[in-house]
This record gives C-alpha cells, structure tokens and sequence, in this order.
C-alpha cells in the first residue's frame, strides 16, 4: 500500500477536497472514512491514522450542509479576526460588510483573540458550512489552516499584511516597511537612545514585523534598542500607560520610545502628562494605526496611519470579481504629529 506521501501528487490543489478525496488518498473506503471521522464503528489504529494524516494533507473538512438545502448556493462569507477590541478589526468588517451586502453576500464573523489554534477551529466551522468565500486577518497561520484554506474550494482573501506568502488575494500593506519608516523618523529627528512598548509578539505577527522593520534601520544606523517592554496581554491604552511607567523606571535615560500601536501609544501619552514629562523635548513617542483618538488630540501623536476600511471593501470584492490570484498593497501614511 503506498504510503500518504507516496500519494500526495496525485491530490488536486485549489478544489474543495471531498469524501472521495481523502478516502482516495488514504487507500480505504468512503465509508471507512466515514465511519473514522464521526467515531463510529471499528477501525484498526493504521487505519484511522492512514485518514487522518489524508484529512490533515487536504485540509478536508466535512460538509455539515450537503444533503440539508435545496440550493447549492450559499450567501455566507466566512470572516475571522483576531480581535473586536481593537478599533483596526471594526473598521476593517465595516469595509469588508459595506462590499459583501452590495453584492448579497452576508458576513460570518468568528473572533480568534490572536490564537493560531483558535482561528484554526473557527475556519473549520466555517467551512463546514460551505461558505462563498473566507476572509482572514495576517498570512500568518498553523500549517492545518492552511491546508484548509488551499482546499476549500472558495475564494480566499488574507488581509492587513503582504509581508509573506499568501494563498490567493491578499490585500494591506507592509508592516515591515510601517517599522522602518518609523525608527527613520525617529532617526531624522536626532533621538539615538531610543526604546520599545509592545504586546503579544509571539501572537501579533504583524507588530512583530514592524519591531523587525524598526530595528533593522537602528542596526544599519549602528544603533539598538537601549530597552523594552512588552506585555503578554492584548493592547490597551491602560496596558500602554503601565508599561510606559515600568520601562522610563528601567531606563530613565530614553529619549524616544517606539509603541506596537496607538493604544498603546496613547496610554504612554497619558502618563507623560501625568508624570510632567514633556513631549517631546523630554521624551518622543510614536504608534501606529493612526486612530482617532491619537491623530485629533490635542497634542496630535506621532503614527501611521492605515487604510483598513478600504482594506476589508477591497478584499470583500476581490472575493467575486473572478481575478487572478493577487497581491495588493495599498501602502500607509507617515503622520509626523507633534510627539517626536
């Protein structure tokens, strides 16, 4: 009996994987495949891993809908964020909601709190049902999505980052370059003894890349970060704030600190007033995301800002337009504000 990776060229990349696929590859019946995947009936232990390492290769996920509706068409679009906390994830479902209910389509929204196994449950779900097409956030995902999302059949479309591979629309702008474009303001402006607050590096691939992209400039520049701190906790202004206060406690010495975000950032803000340190003479912060709440303050801070809406009304449309697999960048916005 060949082996599963002696038959792995003979499976049909970019098709939804059936039934008869996985039973194909894993050298049994439809029904023993049946049988395996719903726990039920006898199955020797080489069978069942023979199936199971099938299913994992196609990324096949049962069809909880066949046999249930008399159409075959469905309205559903699947879309899984990390986060609704984060004001980013709102705006970029309201640009991806505004193009799926002008083309009759109707959002699935599945929320991952930025773990890679959590969204890899929520595709699976979603899936399941057959939907028209799938949104996610980043090209960052378990090697079992992925496999999900090349076999589902359906239009996929990854947003918010084209630092990476995608597998097929992929729409947002570099994060990379968001990091480097940051640390040469900084550079520009002469603060040399420069520091970081962050959170959820090892979750939040995108912030990750942009420390990558700010610290590469400050090593071309014969510079490193004097300190950090980075908390193992979502964003929050609060978050920010605390964390401000721990690293100028570290190095007291900084003449600039570089945030994951705005949030963050803001609550950094805060606490320099609080403090009575001034900005930016005493101390230059910056973010990213170019909120709100950042960009109209009265001291307007230091950001970049993205286009997330057009992100998500971009990526939504692509679904359906029947083009070619694709990367957009729609790039982003160096805001100077008044903090560095």
């Amino acid at each position: 009996m060949p082996s599963i990776i002696q038959k792995r060229r003979s499976a049909k990349p970019g098709t939804s994987s059936t039934l008869s696929d996985v039973a194909r590859l894993a050298g049994v019946s439809e029904s023993t495949v049946s049988r395996v995947l719903r726990q039920k009936g006898f199955s020797s232990l080489k069978v069942r891993q023979r199936v199971r390492e099938a299913v994992e290769h196609l990324g096949y996920v049962p069809n909880r809908v066949a046999g249930t509706l008399a159409s075959s068409g469905s309205n559903l679009v699947g879309v899984v964020i990390p986060s609704l906390s984060n004001i980013v994830f709102p705006d970029l479902l309201g640009g991806a909601s505004l193009a799926l209910d002008r083309a009759g389509f109707q959002p699935v929204i599945g929320v991952s709190d930025y773990d890679p196994l959590r969204e890899e449950t929520l595709v699976a779900a979603m899936l399941a049902w057959r939907p028209a097409g799938l949104i996610v956030a980043g090209l960052d995902h378990t090697a079992r999505t992925k496999a999900m999302l090349r076999g589902a059949g359906v239009r996929v479309a990854e947003l918010l980052d084209i630092d990476g591979e995608g597998i097929d629309i992929v729409v947002g702008f570099s994060n990379l370059s968001a990091g480097r474009a940051s640390a040469e303001l900084f550079l520009a402006r002469g603060y040399r003894r420069i520091g970081y607050v962050g959170h959820y590096l090892g979750l939040d691939h995108r912030a990750a890349r942009r420390l990558r992209g700010f610290t590469e400039i400050l090593t071309h520049s014969g510079l490193a970060l004097r300190a950090s701190e980075v908390i193992a906790e979502p964003s929050s202004i609060g978050a920010g704030k605390e964390a401000l206060a721990r690293l100028l406690a570290a190095a007291p010495d900084l003449d600039a600190v570089y945030f994951s975000n705005d949030d963050m950032a803001v609550g950094g803000l805060f606490h320099c007033l609080q403090q009575g340190i001034e900005i930016p003479s005493r101390l230059a912060i910056m973010g990213y995301n170019g909120l709100d709440i950042a960009r109209l303050a009265p001291q307007p801070l230091a950001t970049i800002l993205t286009p997330r809406r057009r992100v998500g009304q971009l990526g939504a449309e692509l679904l359906f337009a029947g083009g070619p697999k694709q990367v957009v960048d729609l790039g982003f916005e160096l805001i100077e504000g008044a903090t560095v």
